[in-house]
């Protein structure tokens, strides 16, 4: 599965993410409160095409009834295959409201509105956590057999807590602890970034599924990767030049399709910048994208540097 990750994962990316594999999509967290409220931007969240299906829409908040309305407007209004419940987002501006992670530290709250969103709508609703709220604080393995009693179809658990925010590692052995609590399928996520350690999290936290965030950005071939290494144990080659700049100009191309040129454009940068992250001696093309100023500037500047690193 891929992550939901706010200003990354959009239609463009995650359209690019299902052909190389990934099964199942999340969109990007979509404010309950937000929707009620008519917010136009919030609302373009919700945009997915068919070939994404099966994906999920991610809703955060931490009103029930607004949650339970939020819901019900996008099932009627999107059809998407499942809701998924955002507790675990860490980032200062979603928490000091009490949404995302801060759920974590108020278990009632959390049960109540998964139970409102499940009586709102009649597609699976899901949940996404985290450990607990701070360092040493397992809440989720307590909140979880809560949530499962409660009719969620499955829980995706990231393996750090709020506090760690993405620093340190994932503890797998808890999400494994977890996973005993639990009879609804279990998602693991955290520190998958390879197909060898998307092996060993499935060994090591016996989940049903795997779920990809960070390792994927600007890397939506790692699907293909870890698909291919799961069922042959032979790791693909790494994309050509050639493939890579097709993509990215593909990813660009669809982007503003769906939002503009200018919002494209300027939000390629930051996709750029992953499409090279691993790649040597790129730091010139990463430069030099932060000054595109339209397609045509991105068509060139990597057909430029596709021209100078093709063998084919």
């Amino acid at each position: 599965m891929l992550a939901p990750m706010a200003g990354a994962t959009d239609q463009a990316f995650r359209e690019i993410a299902k052909d190389y594999g990934c099964d199942f999509l999340v969109s990007e967290m979509v404010s309950a409160k937000g929707l009620v409220y008519d917010n136009q931007r919030t609302k373009d969240l919700l945009a997915f095409s068919d070939k994404e299906r099966p994906l999920a829409i991610q809703l955060f908040g931490n009103e029930p009834q607004t949650m339970a309305e939020a819901a019900r407007r996008i099932a009627d209004q999107v059809a998407p295959d499942m809701i998924d419940i955002n507790m675990g987002c860490p980032t200062p501006k979603i928490v000091k409201n009490g949404d995302g992670a801060a759920l974590l530290q108020d278990p009632d709250l959390a049960v109540r509105i998964v139970e409102s969103v499940r009586q709102a709508v009649d597609i699976p609703v899901t949940v996404k956590l985290r450990l607990g709220w701070a360092d040493g604080d397992l809440s989720a393995l307590q909140l979880s057999p809560r949530l499962n009693a409660v009719g969620v179809h499955w829980i995706t658990v990231h393996g750090r807590t709020r506090q760690q925010f993405y620093s340190g590692h994932a503890d797998w052995d808890a999400i494994r602890a977890i996973k005993k609590q639990i009879t609804v399928p279990l998602v693991a996520n955290g520190d998958i970034r390879s197909p060898e350690t998307a092996a060993e999290a499935l060994r090591r936290t016996e989940a049903d599924h795997i779920m990809i965030g960070r390792a994927a950005l600007g890397n939506p071939w790692i699907f293909r990767e870890i698909k291919t290494y799961l069922d042959t144990g032979i790791i693909p080659e790494m994309p050509t030049a050639h493939e890579r700049v097709t993509v990215i100009l593909r990813h660009l191309h669809r982007a503003a399709e769906l939002k503009g040129e200018l919002r494209a454009v300027f939000e390629m940068r930051a996709h750029v910048a992953w499409y090279f992250k691993h790649v040597p001696y790129s730091a010139e093309i990463r430069r030099r994208a932060n000054h595109c100023k339209s397609v045509a500037d991105y068509q060139r500047l990597l057909t430029s540097w596709q021209e100078a690193n093709c063998v084919g």
